[in-house]
């Protein structure tokens, strides 16, 4: 976590949660240095509200990076606006910035979906997921980024999202915090110049990841799909990096991972504007562990419990379901029963060993429902889960 230190000092202090909206991301914008940066209006999302690129540099390496195609996916942008402070600062660091400067010219589109991040929703107000939308273009979001990347012709692209957070790095018991991909382009997962070069600046990126997060970093699922913006990217021969934030303990907010994710995204622009991503093997790429489904929210372990008259054991995995609130910048969280029995092999970000405690059950425990669940050390309430919401935890 130290080596993150240095870095702090970018961080957009004005972003302290994930429920920003495109007002401040304009009021943002509008702060840059315009000496460094040079804004563009692209177009508009289905409610009107703008779609804006922000260059940078002047090399001719060009880089197209986006974010928040899904409205609920914000700690790229996040991320973002820390790269942007870190572009326009003055510092120790200026050789960096410089190469990047020289050497590259970056696109970046920090919020493509703003009518989704309004209400904090994964597709636009259409109902339409934006990233299944690139073969019918049927949105005014994915027309703006397909169009974008037309104009630019990008040599590299940043495909920026959040991924839930029961996903584990491999077996290691460790969430996949940060989760790394480059798209294949075909069904067969062949790998040629273009995708190969995403496959080297990746395993660069792994190799910065594991000096702060170690065992945390996963491979994003490896299928083709046919209607995504990545895999065509790939195909039309831009080198495509996937970068999925994940989850980390007691980061519900994701301002560690922020840090974390501006880190992999500028330690790819290092790579590729000295093109030290060269010296990489595809090797270092494959020995990323695949992603899994191993992580609960809560895991209660050894639970006694009793179905007519006759005791068993079982362990509970309860995962967290997100829901805006009316006011749209706040959630609240219901805990539903994902799984039960033996969940050895699996971990929790919290996790509580029950044996010997007292199970009182408010209702029949089904997966897939809203927990309501009592458990209790003699007298004292361990936890009390009711219809899905914690209203005692005493682990």
């Amino acid at each position: 976590m130290e080596l993150l230190n240095p870095f702090l000092k970018y961080e957009e202090k004005s972003i302290i949660n994930r429920f920003f909206k495109h007002s401040d991301v304009i009021s943002l914008l509008n702060n840059l240095d315009p000496e460094k940066f040079f804004l563009t209006n692209l177009g508009s999302s289905a409610e009107g509200r703008s779609i804006n690129l922000v260059k940078f540099g002047i090399g001719k390496t060009r880089i197209l990076l986006w974010s928040q195609m899904h409205g609920d996916e914000p700690t790229a942008t996040m991320a973002l606006f820390d790269l942007f402070n870190f572009l326009q600062d003055t510092d120790e660091r200026d050789n960096l910035r410089n190469s990047i400067s020289t050497n590259c010219t970056l696109f970046i589109l920090p919020m493509l979906n703003p009518d989704g991040a309004e209400i904090f929703t994964r597709r636009n107000v259409q109902g339409i997921d934006i990233n299944r939308d690139f073969l019918q273009r049927q949105t005014p979001e994915g027309k703006v980024l397909a169009a974008c990347r037309n104009d630019v012709n990008p040599h590299f692209a940043f495909n920026l999202h959040d991924q839930s957070t029961i996903w584990s790095a491999g077996k290691s018991g460790n969430p996949a915090t940060i989760s790394l991909l480059a798209p294949a382009f075909d069904v067969n997962l062949s790998v040629n110049p273009t995708r190969e070069k995403a496959i080297q600046v990746i395993s660069s990126i792994n190799k910065e990841l594991q000096q702060i997060i170690p065992d945390h970093v996963g491979r994003f699922a490896d299928e083709y799909e046919p209607r995504a913006f990545g895999e065509n990217f790939q195909k039309a021969g831009t080198s495509t990096i996937l970068i999925e934030a994940g989850g980390y303990a007691d980061d519900g907010e994701k301002q560690f991972i922020r840090k974390v994710t501006f880190t992999a995204i500028l330690k790819g622009l290092e790579v590729i504007a000295s093109k030290a991503y060269l010296n990489e093997d595809e090797t270092n790429y494959f020995s990323i562990p695949k992603n899994e489904k191993l992580h609960f929210q809560i895991l209660l372990r050894n639970c006694k419990l009793n179905h007519r008259g006759n005791s068993y054991y079982a362990d509970i995995g309860l995962v967290a379901v997100e829901r805006i609130n009316e006011d749209l910048k706040s959630i609240s969280i219901t805990y539903m029963i994902e799984d039960m029995g033996d969940l050895s092999g699996f971990n929790g970000y919290e996790w509580y060993d029950a044996s010997g405690l007292q199970i009182t059950l408010i209702k029949p425990l089904i997966c897939q429902q809203n927990a309501d669940i009592i458990i209790q050390d003699g007298m004292t309430n361990i936890l009390t889960i009711e219809n899905g919401r914690i209203t005692c935890k005493n682990f």
